[in-house]
């Protein structure tokens, strides 16, 4: 084991074998996401993996991404499973298409992340916030400091942005 960490009174396991998930927790605290790039096709990945899915090289080197990106697809939570987050319903699980790598290597691939949507200081949002999230908003990443130099990347609306009109789930 490397390290133990906490996320909402949870316990966070980093196994040492894991050195790929260690290595991108790791960069995430020190608050810059980095993705894994194939040395041989240039491809990025995500998640971290020891080979890449494109041409099955071994060979990457770790790069920073800028972080911004638009909502591909959400799922709204009203109930919990998990009693630490009964407090924060509803909530948003979120999956973030980054800018870098969109469409490639064709038009349905594209870098991907999931998250909670949160506050900037890493808080998981209000109902007022989840309410004004939809498919194509823009967003951008936050870190929330799981302890012992790690973090976890959770996603804040991005008021720097022009926001699209955005589409929502039915009721």
């Amino acid at each position: 084991m490397v390290a133990v960490g906490e996320y909402l009174g949870m316990p966070v396991n980093f196994d040492g074998l894991d050195k790929e998930n260690v290595t991108f927790f790791r960069h995430c605290g020190s608050g810059q996401l980095h993705l894994q790039c194939c040395d041989d096709c240039g491809l990025k990945r995500y998640p971290p993996t020891t080979a890449c899915p494109f041409c099955a090289s071994p060979a990457a080197t770790w790069e920073p991404v800028e972080g911004l990106g638009t909502l591909y697809s959400y799922a709204e939570v009203h109930h919990a499973i998990q009693p630490a987050f009964k407090a924060f319903t509803p909530y948003l699980l979120l999956l973030v298409e980054l800018d870098e790598q969109r469409n490639l290597p064709d038009e349905f691939d594209g870098l991907r992340l999931q998250g909670n949507l949160v506050t900037p200081t890493g808080d998981m949002a209000s109902p007022v916030q989840v309410e004004r999230v939809g498919i194509g908003m823009r967003l951008r990443v936050v870190y929330k400091d799981l302890g012992d130099g790690f973090a976890l990347p959770q996603w804040m609306i991005d008021e720097d942005s022009a926001q699209p009109e955005v589409w929502r789930y039915p009721e």
